[in-house]
């Protein structure tokens, strides 16, 4: 019934072994999700952001991982839809961002050259009335200076545009940077683009992974309207010299991917803080 419903109106499904083994993964999966909150078995990682002009590290990227103690590492695309989908991402987002707060001032309390951390917030919690006084009082509990905290949102995030511009407004006059995520996948209104406070546009990685010259084009577009917005840009997925240089020559200064960095534990970031 539920899969039907989830497959919009007018069809049907028959039962299947498949479709309870699925069914029964969910509910096994929402279960262990409840279990890695109270029990602490979640985990951030941390995707270093890199000028490619001066290779310095200039930011990182929390990235949410999950290594089940008897299945093993849950990939965050089956999880987090999931998290979606029942409401746990809430408290799954929350705890994200207050670790990653945590980390970041820690790593400045030891001394280390600051950096910003960015932060994937979900729709669910930007929707929220009360989403950027959470994230306040978040700041206000860690110790972060607003200064070094960049909310990533997507172009979805923004169809209520009323709502977004509140929300956002709220977020800049903290001193929060904010970034669209994936940028160029999804619809943005430009009339609309030009009056958020936005700080940086990302190119999502689907336009880096193959710079083809149509693809080329449609990255200078970008980078020409963030130039224009006074935005910063930054690629993501970069894996080749190829694709840095390409960027370098279409004025995009800031990348991160494979090139550069994996995903790096908190202690493998302290190292190459330590050499900057």
């Amino acid at each position: 019934m539920y899969f039907t419903k989830e497959s919009g109106k007018n069809t049907y499904r028959f039962f299947t072994n498949d479709l309870h083994r699925d069914m029964s993964n969910k509910m096994m999966l929402e279960r262990e999700m409840h279990r890695a909150l109270e029990e602490k078995l979640f985990h951030l990682y941390y995707q270093p952001q890199i000028d490619m002009r001066t290779k310095q590290l200039i930011g990182v990227e929390a990235l949410i991982r999950w290594n089940h103690p008897k299945i093993g590492p849950v990939s965050p695309a089956e999880f987090i839809p999931l998290a979606e989908e029942t409401g746990l991402i809430l408290p799954i987002g929350t705890w994200v961002m207050e670790t990653a707060c945590a980390q970041n001032k820690a790593w400045q309390e030891a001394g280390l050259p600051p950096v910003c951390v960015s932060v994937n917030v979900s729709l669910r919690q930007f929707m929220q009335l009360d989403f950027a006084e959470q994230v306040e009082r978040i700041l206000e509990r860690t110790g972060l200076s607003p200064e070094w905290l960049t909310i990533e949102i997507t172009e979805s995030m923004t169809a209520d545009a009323a709502h977004a511009l509140q929300i956002l407004d709220r977020l800049r006059s903290i001193g929060i940077q904010v970034s669209i995520d994936d940028f160029g996948t999804g619809y943005s209104s430009l009339s609309y683009l030009s009056r958020f406070p936005i700080t940086k546009l990302k190119i999502d990685q689907s336009f880096v992974r193959d710079l083809t010259e149509n693809r080329q084009a449609i990255v200078k577009a970008i980078i020409d309207l963030a130039q224009n917005l006074n935005l910063k840009v930054i690629a993501e997925g970069v894996e080749s010299n190829e694709q840095a240089e390409l960027l370098l020559a279409l004025n995009c200064t800031e990348a991160q991917g494979y090139l550069y960095a994996k995903p790096l534990s908190p202690e493998e970031i302290e190292k190459r803080l330590s050499k900057c």
